[in-house]
């Protein structure tokens, strides 16, 4: 999928699929999250902030890959912990989502992660 046809994608999906490697059993490990994307940096938010599995797999091992439509890429994380990126995350997710779902599925709000989408 060329990037411009990502991009729209991107755009407009409502989750994609991440994979991450496991910490412990170094396997692979996939699961569908919601996001949220800008020009090109996508943002993830851990349901259970830093104590969600695949975001301390993230802080181990930050390669991931990332599936929409078909398409899948590989690309590093940044974790962070740091409250005013955590913030952005948190508000970009609400005008998405909406704010009721983001509090009903979310529980601990300490962590994020950013990616830039080649």
């Amino acid at each position: 999928m060329p990037q411009t046809d990502l991009g729209k994608a991107l755009q407009t999906a409502r989750e994609l699929e991440l994979t991450v490697t496991g910490r412990v059993s170094g396997k692979k490990v996939s699961l569908p999250v919601w996001f949220t994307y800008d020009s090109d940096e996508l943002l993830l938010l851990p349901l259970k902030g830093t104590a969600t599995n695949w975001y301390k797999n993230l802080v181990k091992i930050p390669a991931l890959s990332l599936s929409l439509k078909g398409a899948s890429i590989s690309v590093k994380a940044k974790t962070s912990t740091d409250m005013s990126e955590v913030k952005k995350t948190i508000e970009s997710f609400r005008a998405k989502y909406g704010a009721g779902d983001v509090k009903r599925y979310y529980s601990k709000f300490d962590a994020c992660v950013k990616l830039r989408v080649p």
